[in-house]
């Protein structure tokens, strides 16, 4: 059993804002993998299905957090338990100021590097969970971050945001499979993005 969860904000104001990245990513692995319909459990939205990896298929939860971003850790650590499962049966995708747009990177463990919703799942669960970062970009200054990840993606971005969401869906067998490191790749090579200094990308 593998739990895929999204980070994002309920509510129509919020459905195209960058904080709510992880959202998008979940739910194109579910449509792609034509998970079941979304049912409210756990304070989240939740799709049940499986992926078909080369040793069989995988269960998988996806999970859409209700309890706001920075509070996601409530939902995903009550989830958790009533699997039983261990941080690295979670793989949480988020947002991420600090990668160039359309760069995309896995990790396992590590701080929080000032998201919050991150810390509240390390705070539910312990840090060693597995985390599928999805870049947006930096504005560039420190007091414009709230206001830029609180925004929608310019219409401009639309082909590497499809990109990049196509690819975590097409790419999720090796996730599944716990290949982290052969997913990081393959979503690099379906959706390719330029390397760059993520507060120098959006000039």
């Amino acid at each position: 059993m593998l739990i895929l969860a999204g980070l994002g904000n309920p509510g129509d104001r919020y459905a195209g804002n960058r904080h709510n990245f992880g959202w998008s990513a979940v739910d194109s692995i579910a449509d792609r993998w034509r998970f079941g319909p979304e049912r409210r459990r756990f304070q989240a939205l939740a799709r049940e299905g499986s992926i078909e990896t080369p040793s069989g298929a995988v269960r998988a939860l996806i999970l859409k957090p209700q309890t706001f971003y920075n509070e996601s850790g409530r939902s995903v650590g009550e989830a958790l338990k009533f699997f039983k499962l261990q941080p690295a049966d979670l793989v949480v995708f988020y947002d991420e100021i600090d990668l160039a747009p359309g760069r995309f990177r896995m990790k396992t463990g590590g701080g929080a590097a000032g998201n919050n919703g991150v810390r509240s799942i390390a705070a539910q669960v312990g840090s060693e969970f597995r985390r599928a970062r999805l870049g947006t970009g930096h504005p560039g200054d420190k007091a414009l971050v709230q206001g830029f990840v609180l925004s929608d993606f310019h219409k401009a971005e639309g082909d590497w945001v499809d990109a990049l969401l196509r690819a975590c869906a097409e790419a999720a067998p090796l996730l599944a499979a716990g290949e982290d490191e052969k997913y990081q790749t393959e979503v690099m090579r379906l959706a390719p993005a330029e390397k760059a200094d993520p507060r120098r990308a959006r000039d």
